[in-house]
């Protein structure tokens, strides 16, 4: 299933001019670890559509029409307080101007460790939420499928649960303590780089000051998976600097150089190890046993792991299943009834003229059906059955009010131009016209049938499916839960956001993270601006990363570094990315799909070699053509004219005034999206069967044989694409 789906989005901007139609009727989707590329000259809507997803649109927009659906939820109708928990937790945004992300008086280093607590509160609230949510359903069903087979394991079922949360419970407090040991030893290092100072200034008093904060600090971060019980030396360092503290004299500076930087060894060796996992620490420290297993830290999870999987969570994993198939079960059952209610209401809302008593009430049986079928311990959630009932609720309500609201709008244009030809006869114009501004009820109408029919579809084919190995999903119940009590479970403390800030920022290319922390933003270059709004952005490890523009005002060079980059972090993190620019160029190394968006509207779609080696919009021809390289020696081509005014936007479609391949149809009627493959599809009249045969332009067929000659000869040496 799709990451994200838009569908049927259309949004417009109030103006004193009348509505300006931004964003008309596109649909999409983005998968996993994918790039989407969205291409466009300025105004196509892209970055507005990008903008919507994120939450942020301005004050006078009006969202007319479509969903944003992401993790069962629709997007465009969740509120702020719901916003907040996604935004930069799940869904982050790299954007065109870095200053525009950076505060000009704050240090980067405060920027960045300021998103990471916001973040870290955010996470831990919603990982906190997900996890109980989990372990109520589970326990509700576990009850449920044990009492169908008469059976009453109520207590044993209760017992399970308290261990598991215990344990949790515990993973959690233990985790906090081994954050606040990591913090302790962060701190610790700073003091070595005071220490460092303060010897070489040979003042024993502030020498005497720094070693007592280095050693408190040492001894608060002495935590086994951190630094070993056994570890005598660490020890052993640690209280000579703490003997030296007392009773320093300038004598000992060499000397107490030599230790603090032993001991500073040990710490950066200790900071460098993995985290212990979560279930590890509750597991494997439990009873209030300090001792741990023998071996480095990725064998002590590994032991600690195997031993809860086989002390505990092998007999949880059978409830697990069980629980699994009552609600598959129980979910298949209610499917077959809320198929059988909605193709029963389908044709209210396929007559010609809706009734709205009638309408609602088969609303409100198809809804209720649809809640009922689904399914709540599935992870993958069902995206079409999460949002019936709030699609179908906002479409009905959009062609009820446009039957009462469009007669008056109608009658109030019919009075204003009446009114501003009256003026324009005796030339004495003193007001203009605003366009009507019309809810489209055949939209909303046939919105409604969709959404029914889509169910209708999904639900025979769930039907008529196999159901996965319940072990497998049992497995993946687990993990989701370690993973929700991580979230919740980990405490991001100011020192340690520092720690993980340089550490980002050295992930990102900056250079000296150290220094670089404690500088201001134009202290930086546009392309150091740049991967720090990138470090912000991956802060809290996203799902979705979506880059506006986010190199157009670098320079050439700086360009490659920022794509390579961003290239690099989707593998690596397995982020899904949107990228939004106005340069096919730009994306022709990194994109897995591309939408070409022309006047709000996407033009055409497909795979990225489908849109660079067979182009069929002549909107994507004008945008190849544009492209500048080393090897095209004709001049390159501009594309004439200038985009359309969205507040009346023209007959027929949109890019006919600019195209010189357009025909008369395309000045008339608006062309439907035609398929080329199952992954290629374009909006042009070209495309029609009874279309005159028409050839991209030779500058579009000639780059097309270069990059294709280029490509076999690479593929015949075992290379890589360039």
């Amino acid at each position: 299933m799709a990451k994200l789906e838009v569908r049927n989005l259309r949004i417009s901007f109030r103006t004193n001019s009348g509505a300006v139609r931004a964003v008309r009727d596109i649909s999409f989707e983005l998968h996993q670890g994918q790039t989407l590329a969205i291409v466009g000259e300025s105004g196509s809507g892209k970055s507005v559509t990008a903008r919507a997803i994120m939450g942020i649109l301005a004050s006078n927009a009006m969202v007319d029409n479509g969903e944003i659906i992401y993790d069962g939820q629709d997007l465009l109708k969740i509120s702020e307080d719901d916003f907040h928990t996604l935004r930069g937790h799940r869904l982050a945004m790299i954007f065109q101007d870095p200053l525009s992300a950076l505060n000009p008086v704050m240090r980067i280093g405060r920027q960045l460790t300021e998103a990471m607590l916001l973040n870290n509160r955010e996470r831990r609230k919603d990982g906190r939420k997900r996890f109980k949510r989990m372990i109520s359903l589970l326990e509700e069903n576990i009850g449920a499928a044990d009492a169908a087979q008469g059976k009453d394991t109520r207590a044993a079922t209760a017992e399970k649960i308290r261990r598991f949360r215990a344990y949790t419970d515990r993973g959690v407090a233990l985790q906090a303590g081994y954050s606040d040991a990591r913090d302790a030893l962060t701190e610790a290092g700073d003091y070595l780089d005071e220490l460092r100072l303060e010897l070489k200034r040979n003042n024993p008093k502030t020498v005497r000051e720094t070693l007592g904060r280095l050693v408190r600090a040492a001894s608060a971060g002495y935590h086994p998976y951190l630094i070993r019980q056994d570890d005598r030396d660490y020890r052993a360092l640690v209280d000579a600097l703490a003997g030296r503290a007392r009773a320093y004299a300038l004598a000992d500076a060499e000397e107490t150089g030599r230790e603090a930087e032993l001991l500073g060894a040990s710490i950066r060796k200790a900071l460098d190890l993995p985290a212990p996992s979560f279930h590890a620490i509750a597991y494997g420290m439990r009873d209030g046993r300090a001792a741990l297993p023998e071996g480095d830290i990725l064998s002590i999870n590994r032991q600690a792991e195997d031993l809860l999987e086989k002390d505990f969570l092998d007999g949880f994993g059978r409830d697990i299943e069980k629980a699994l198939s009552h609600s598959a079960d129980l979910s298949r059952r209610q499917k077959r009834s809320a198929l059988e209610t909605l193709r029963e209401v389908l044709p209210v809302f396929e007559k010609e003229a809706l009734s709205e008593g009638e309408v609602k009430a088969a609303y409100a049986r198809a809804a209720a059906a649809v809640e009922k079928a689904i399914d709540p311990l599935q992870l993958e959630k069902d995206n079409l059955s999460y949002v019936f009932k709030s699609s179908m609720q906002t479409n009905i309500g959009r062609y009820f009010t446009g039957l009462k609201a469009n007669p008056g709008e109608k009658l109030r244009f019919e009075r204003d131009t009446k009114n501003y030809e009256r003026q324009l006869a005796k030339k004495r114009v003193t007001s203009s016209v605003v366009p009507m501004n019309l809810i489209d009820t055949d939209m909303a109408k046939g919105n409604m049938v969709r959404d029914i029919r889509n169910l209708i579809e999904r639900y025979e084919q769930q039907l008529g499916a196999a159901d996965g190995p319940k072990d497998r999903q049992a497995e993946a119940i687990v993990r989701y839960l370690a993973d929700a009590a991580n979230d919740y479970g980990y405490r991001l403390s100011p020192a340690m956001a520092k720690h993980r800030s340089i550490e980002l920022m050295d992930e990102v290319g900056i250079p000296e993270p150290h220094k670089r922390f404690r500088q201001y933003p134009f202290e930086f270059s546009g392309g150091m601006r740049q991967r720090i709004v990138i470090a912000i952005a991956l802060s809290a490890n996203p799902d979705i990363l979506i880059c506006d523009e986010p190199t157009t005002a670098l320079d050439v060079t700086i360009q490659a570094q920022i794509l390579e980059l961003i290239n690099r972090l989707k593998v690596q993190r397995r982020l899904s990315v949107i990228f939004i620019t106005h340069d096919l160029g730009v994306v022709a190394n990194m994109a897995d799909s591309i939408a070409v968006m022309y006047a709000g509207k996407i033009v055409e779609q497909g795979t990225a070699d489908e849109v660079f080696y067979s182009p069929a919009h002549p909107y994507t021809w004008a945008l190849l053509s544009s492209v500048p390289d080393l090897e095209t020696r004709e001049k390159l081509a501009a594309i004439p004219g200038t985009p359309p005014n969205m507040i009346i936007p023209p007959k027929g479609d949109a890019f006919a005034a600019r195209n010189q391949y357009a025909l008369e149809l395309d000045f008339e009627q608006e062309p439907p999206m035609f398929r080329i493959t199952d992954t290629h599809r374009a909006a042009t009249w070209l495309l029609h069967p009874d279309a005159p045969k028409v050839e991209p332009p030779k500058i579009v067929l000639e780059r097309i044989d270069r990059m294709l000659a280029r490509h076999a000869a690479s593929d015949a040496e075992g290379g890589i694409r360039p």
